[in-house]
């Protein structure tokens, strides 16, 4: 029995050791296999993944391992050739010589693969994106993707050339590559941007672990960049920090580097400090002018779900609104002016359709509105921009005047794609004087004034021209010279025959409700302690076209009164005063001679209302 005992016992042990050895012996085994394994066997499951994630057929002439036995293996890969996208053009997307890449065993046991060192020889590399933004470097069908983090310890480069076409924006490169580990990486070529030719250089430091400076140039008549800093790791742009300025004779220009959506203007000339954490960038100590205007601020730019938030402040102690548009857009604007006349309402463009993937908010504020034509009456601005899918609201506007405040917001409405955008005014005028808003004149009185205004088109003047709303205008606690309100209430008499006195404006109240760009005036009144002028008719829009009837009457006795009407036509900016020939002709004279012998000079004007006016029109 104790024989039989001590058998099971000893078996026990002996399969316990068995089983102990195998513990032990199975992972020395696996680190051994992946110590000397052969990777040049999965040369075909490389060729048919590479094939999967361009989208087609992907050639290697060879792959096997070149060192000895380790866990950081060096393998080489010999006569690589990605064709081109169908759509990108004839020809190779990528071929390669040889590349020799050392990486490490571990990542791949979690899927990743992560290489250490890498030397290339005969690199030929075409990248290209089209104008809807379809890259030819991206899987198929997936989205595009940040700057690529690695952990390169070095690199070495020979022979490399790498050609950049990209019709979204307009650009395009042929940059010749080296790198060595004395000397660094570089890259240069000649390039243009929206036609213009430039020449492009990149250089960094030999590539190993740790902060890898970079500086990076364009240099040309109409286009100088200029960007140096740090990246956290080489050839990671997504955690890197650097100082930028720009030259150039437009901002769209620079726009068409770092596509932020901006638009033409006057020469401009930039610098700011960056910083890049994806997804956010962060931009400070922003600084520059465009034409005459100056600008600071700051700004970040975020990436969340697909869509690019914005948050931020620009300051302009100057700032010339001509400057915001390029040369070719003032020319436009100069010659649909000699074309259609001066207009009231700017031919400013609303569309904000291509905005599609930005929100944000952004505050502005300007010290002083400046103009080659004259004097601004504008002597400053400030406001807040928000974006939201597509809905732009410019709320808080405060502009100050020479003398008044102009206060309220404009919305843009392109939503749900919507192809027209949709502007509404809601903006009020307060604390103005006449004499601030038309420069010198003989008529005083204090101004307000309120516009609540929606319509749809491509420009501000366009979606005024097919508004509906109402527009109110005050003039009150004033004076005028003496014949002019004599004038007003038709008294031909005392208005021509020189009084030097002056007469209180009491009012004048103009009341236009619009229907789809046509404005109906009720009320339009100048009350005068003299007399009392009283016009109906229409403003219509685009066109700020006047067809107005004027008829007045005295309040007091009459010199020598016209019977009849005045007519007002022409246009906002350039009215055309029409007394017809019944009212002046020398038979209604001699009519209005022989009332004014009788004494039957006709019923006089009463007061307006003129308070209870003025809140209907300002309501």
């Amino acid at each position: 029995m104790e024989q039989e005992t001590d058998r099971l016992v000893r078996r026990r042990r002996h399969w316990g050791r068995i089983a102990l050895g195998s513990l032990v012996a199975l992972p020395l085994l696996l680190l051994l296999l992946l110590a000397v394994f052969p990777w040049g066997i999965l040369r075909g499951a490389v060729t048919r993944e590479a094939t999967e994630r361009f989208g087609r057929p992907v050639t290697i002439g060879s792959v096997r391992r070149v060192d000895g036995i380790g866990f950081h293996p060096v393998i080489a890969v010999e006569n690589l050739r990605i064709p081109q996208a169908p759509w990108a053009g004839q020809g190779d997307f990528a071929t390669l010589r040889r590349a020799e890449i050392r990486f490490s065993v571990w990542p791949l046991l979690k899927g990743a693969f992560v290489p250490e060192d890498i030397r290339v020889s005969g690199l030929r590399l075409a990248l290209v994106r089209d104008k809807q933004g379809r890259t030819n470097w991206s899987r198929p069908g997936a989205p595009e993707g940040g700057g690529s983090s690695t952990d390169l310890q070095g690199l070495v480069i020979t022979d490399g050339m790498v050609s950049y076409r990209d019709a979204k924006q307009d650009r395009d490169a042929t940059l010749r590559i080296v790198a060595d580990p004395d000397k660094g990486v570089r890259a240069e070529g000649p390039g243009s941007v929206r036609g213009a030719p430039v020449r492009i250089m990149f250089t960094g430091a030999a590539v190993k672990p740790g902060r890898w400076p970079f500086a990076a140039t364009i240099t040309g008549d109409t286009l100088s960049m200029v960007a140096r800093g740090t990246m956290d790791r080489p050839f990671d742009t997504d955690a890197m920090t650097l100082d930028l300025t720009a030259r150039a004779d437009d901002l769209k220009r620079i726009d068409a580097v770092i596509e932020a959506g901006l638009f033409q203007t006057r020469p401009v000339e930039l610098a700011a400090h960056v910083r890049h954490e994806r997804p956010r960038w962060t931009i400070t100590d922003l600084k520059g002018r465009i034409g005459r205007s100056d600008l600071t601020g700051r700004l970040t730019v975020d990436k969340k779900q697909g869509r690019t938030l914005l948050d931020g402040e620009v300051t302009a102690r100057q700032l010339d609104f001509d400057d915001l548009s390029s040369a070719q857009g003032r020319a436009e604007a100069a010659a649909l002016e000699r074309r259609i006349g001066p207009r009231l309402v700017p031919n400013t463009r609303i569309d904000i359709s291509k905005i599609d993937t930005t929100d944000g908010t952004i505050r502005f504020k300007v010290g002083r509105v400046v103009s080659a034509q004259g004097p601004s009456p504008i002597t400053g601005l400030a406001g807040r921009m928000t974006m939201d899918h597509q809905l732009l609201t410019i709320g808080d506007i405060r502009m100050a005047l020479r003398e008044g405040l102009v206060t309220g917001r404009a919305v843009i409405d392109q939503r749900n794609g919507r192809k027209v955008p949709r502007l509404s005014l809601d903006l009020r005028l307060r604390g103005a004087s006449v004499l601030s808003l038309s420069g010198q004149t003989a008529i005083t009185g204090q101004v307000a004034a309120r516009a609540l205004l929606a319509g749809s088109g491509e420009t501000v003047r366009d979606a005024v021209g097919r508004s509906d709303g109402r527009i109110g205008l005050v003039v009150a606690n004033g004076s005028l010279p003496d014949r002019y309100a004599a004038a007003l209430g038709f008294d031909a008499g005392a208005a021509f025959m020189g009084d030097s006195g002056r007469a209180t404006l009491r009012c004048l109240v103009l009341g236009v409700d619009m229907k789809n760009g046509t404005g109906h005036a009720d009320p339009l009144i100048v009350d005068t302690s003299r007399s009392r002028l009283d016009g109906t008719g229409t403003v219509t829009f685009p066109d700020e076209r006047l067809a107005l009837r004027l008829t007045g009457a005295p309040k007091q006795g009459v010199t020598l009164r016209l019977a009849g009407a005045a007519t007002v036509g022409g246009t906002l900016e350039k009215p055309d005063l029409v007394i017809p020939r019944e009212v002046k002709s020398v038979g209604n004279i001699f009519k209005s001679i022989g009332r004014a012998i009788t004494g039957d000079s006709g019923p006089k004007a009463q007061n307006a209302a003129c308070g209870a006016l003025a809140r209907q029109v300002l309501r």
